[in-house]
């Protein structure tokens, strides 16, 4: 069967055409554009379980860099260059997407992450999934164009058009000569506000400094009910990230998220408290008495478990629900792989075709499985390498056939993940692997495959941009691959200091006021404090992982030489102590779908779980998918702080209200829905929404990095906002904190809402 695409396609840049393409600044602007994105999506799965594409942001940026550059004497970038900066920028996305799932788990399993370890499996699944989908590019991006439609690598293509410079324009075919022409008579060709995108940056960044670093206004508004809804709540992170994430994945999915966080703070907690007022003595798992705990406290010890269970129960839905579609994309992809044996690049191969060498593919394959293999930190053996082989690529094939159907958003990379280690920890129990040595090998192979499954998607929606503006596919490769690796390298070390940074020290005795004493014999791994507690104890101390509840809760303890245990760790990531013993607060990272993978590891393997609470979650989201509700997005609400999921229910409302508004415009309400969605997902309000994300989430990170180390700047100014800022610390604080988030929101309404109509005034 042949895999040439229908004789009438041709390329924006045809085949025979010349043009600067794979060069080191466009490589390395990609790059680096890979590592900003890349951790701030990492920040966003840490937070609230999602991230956002990536490709359309790089590709703007891109051409506002390049045409900055050329107007100070610079030459401008072509189009094949831009598309190279797109590839290499959109790997971090998928990296950090595939290490957020995943790896926190190991915390919650009651391992360390290991700098080492998270590397290895962001690197080996970065790689992995790139290598796995390079065979298949001819059988997918070229025989099926027209079929599988790639959204976001089709929408990259057309910002990429839009913005295409005057070299590029002279080698343009003739057929994209008329579509530009046809374009820019329409009033839809011009070029992409890349102003917006960096203005959305500046003020992200600007306004989470002002709001976190310099205490400016209250950055968690809340209201707490008294009877008869006692214990209720309403809290909201007047946050530019959280904002921008939804107003990118739009009101259906924010209202659903923001719908679980009511069910949580608003029924759940107030139903705990009101049921478990009058008894007087503890109720497990709880360690005391709920008419003594607050509403951390109760969501903490039981709606924890509860939204876990909903999550667990909603990926499984999921998956089941996605299994005929991944059945589907399974027999496509063996298909597929089969079909790219056939037309191997040679030296007579138009350079629109030339793909890098399989026999490099299939020897990289082998070379990062042995690397797998042989890394210690990944407790790997045989049959976990056969696991990852299989695995591997299969959901490889199935992510890049579904990407190409219903795009990067929609494609069930978390219930691949699940899938993964729903089979190998079946396996696992059955040749009685159960210690805690295999929680780790388990969690490596999930992580990998997840990774690889939704790097091998990218790469698809990456290449099929290429196809589409006529790039080289070898050249591609190459800058994913590069652009993975450097996001790899970078992600390791920032998803440490973000746990480190919001690590919590409690004194041993307030959890355990009978103490606690471990083997010190047993023990090899000696560890000091780290992060802001650090300053008030410089002792080194033994490493405990206590694994039972005996005497106290489960975790990471530090002992001293005698045995004593005197710290309990609790993680930046998924603790739950949420104050310092100093009374200073810490914003914890919840992590929701790590939640679940540790779940499903811990409940095969050793079926220690509070299973009553995790099974009335789990009834829960079965009562929402009877009711034809899609049970998934609601869960990880549940299981989310209110305080995440509510903004970005705003973000929604103002992507509905825009969207709304611009149906009304002739130029606009004439086009079917996938079009005006396709035009929607490019526009400035989609633009400004992404760089309030990346300028949040990097002034986020930059925070976090500095815990620590500016401890007495911010002491000094929380005591300054505490004694004189109405909007810090004020009886009306809640409510006049709310005025600079109005006019964070306002100006992404106004934007949206005006710059859309540009075109139409053309």
């Amino acid at each position: 069967m042949s895999t040439e695409p229908s004789p009438k396609f041709e390329p924006f840049i045809p085949a025979s055409a010349k043009i600067p393409e794979f060069t080191f600044r466009a490589v390395l602007t990609g790059a680096l554009l890979g590592l900003v994105f890349g951790a701030s999506s990492l920040y966003l799965v840490l937070k609230v379980g999602l991230t956002v594409s990536a490709s359309i942001p790089v590709a703007v940026i891109s051409l506002a860099l390049f045409r900055g550059w050329s107007k100070v004497g610079g030459r401008d970038a072509t189009i094949l260059e831009h598309n190279i900066t797109q590839t290499g920028g959109s790997a971090g996305e998928s990296i950090a997407f595939g290490l957020g799932v995943t790896m926190p788990a190991i915390l919650i399993l009651g391992f360390d992450l290991e700098l080492t370890r998270v590397l290895l499996v962001a690197v080996m699944g970065g790689l992995l999934g790139i290598l796995m989908m390079i065979p298949l590019r001819r059988a997918l991006i070229v025989k099926e164009h027209g079929t599988l439609k790639y959204p976001e690598g089709t929408a990259c293509a057309a910002v990429l058009k839009a913005g295409v410079d005057e070299v590029s324009r002279a080698a343009a075919s003739p057929s994209a000569k008329a579509e530009m022409a046809a374009a820019e008579a329409a009033g839809l060709g011009r070029s992409p506000g890349a102003k917006v995108i960096f203005t959305g940056f500046g003020i992200g960044l600007v306004y989470k400094t002002l709001n976190v670093a310099f205490k400016a206004w209250k950055d968690v508004p809340e209201k707490v009910f008294g009877a008869p809804l006692k214990a209720g709540s309403v809290s909201a992170e007047i946050s530019p990230e959280l904002v921008g994430v939804g107003y990118i994945i739009g009101p259906y999915i924010g209202g659903l998220m923001a719908a679980g966080g009511v069910l949580s703070y608003l029924v759940l907690i107030p139903m705990i408290r009101f049921f478990g007022e009058g008894l007087a003595a503890p109720l497990a798992p709880g360690t005391v008495p709920i008419s003594e705990m607050g509403i951390g406290a109760i969501r903490g010890a039981y709606v924890l478990y509860i939204g876990a269970g909903c999550v667990a129960a909603g990926g499984l839905i999921s998956l089941l629900q996605a299994m005929p579609t991944i059945w589907h994309g399974m027999k496509g992809g063996l298909r597929d792989l089969g079909l790219s044996r056939h037309g191997a690049a040679n030296e007579e191969t138009p350079r629109t075709d030339q793909d890098m060498s399989l026999k490099f593919v299939g020897i990289g394959i082998l070379v990062l499985l042995a690397g797998i293999m042989l890394a210690p930190s990944l407790h790997m053996n045989f049959l976990g390498a056969l696991l990852i082989i299989a695995f591997g690529f299969l959901f490889v094939a199935v992510s890049s056939r579904l990407t190409g159907e219903i795009g990067s958003t929609s494609n069930p990379i978390s219930g691949m993940t699940i899938a993964t280690l729903l089979f190998t920890c079946l396996i696992f129990l059955l040749v009685g692997w159960t210690g805690g040595p295999y929680y780790v090998t388990a969690l490596s192979i999930g992580g990998i495959v997840c990774i690889a499954s939704s790097n091998g998607g990218t790469t698809s929606q990456d290449l099929k941009t290429g196809f589409l503006v006529g790039g080289t596919p070898r050249l591609q490769q190459y800058a994913i691959l590069i652009g993975a690796l450097a996001s790899a390298v970078l992600l390791g070390p920032v998803l440490m200091k973000l746990n480190e940074s919001a690590t919590v020290y409690v004194p041993a005795a307030q959890v355990a006021p009978a103490g606690l004493h471990a083997d010190v014999s047993k023990l090899t791994h000696r560890e000091s404090l780290q992060g802001p507690q650090a300053k008030g104890d410089a002792a080194t101390y033994y490493s405990w992982h206590k694994t039972d509840e005996a005497g106290g809760p489960a975790g990471k303890y530090l002992v001293n030489d005698r045995g004593d245990a005197v710290w309990l760790v609790d993680p930046g990531i998924n603790g739950t102590h949420t104050v310092r013993p100093d009374g200073s607060p810490v914003r914890k990272f919840d992590a929701p779908k790590a939640t679940l993978v540790s779940y499903i590891i811990k409940g095969i393997l050793d079926q220690q779980l509070p299973w009553a609470l995790v099974l009335f979650g789990a009834m829960i989201t079965v009562a929402l998918q009877m009711s034809f509700v899609p049970a998934l997005a609601f869960a990880v609400g549940v299981y989310l702080p209110i305080s995440s999921s509510l903004p970005i229910w705003v973000g929604g409302m103002l992507r509905w209200a825009v969207d709304r508004w611009m149906r009304k415009k002739p130029v606009y309400a004439k086009m079917d829905r996938e079009t005006f969605n396709a035009e929607s997902d490019k526009s400035p309000g989609v633009l400004l929404a992404s760089g309030y994300i990346a300028g949040g989430a990097i002034a986020g990170i930059v925070i976090a990095f500095l815990a620590g180390v500016t401890d007495e700047f911010d002491a000094a100014v929380g005591r300054f906002m505490t004694e004189h800022n109405p909007l810090f610390n004020g009886p009306h604080a809640d409510l006049l904190s709310l005025i600079p988030y109005g006019l964070l929101c306002g100006f992404l309404y106004f934007v949206a809402k005006e710059k859309f109509l540009a075109p139409a005034k053309k």
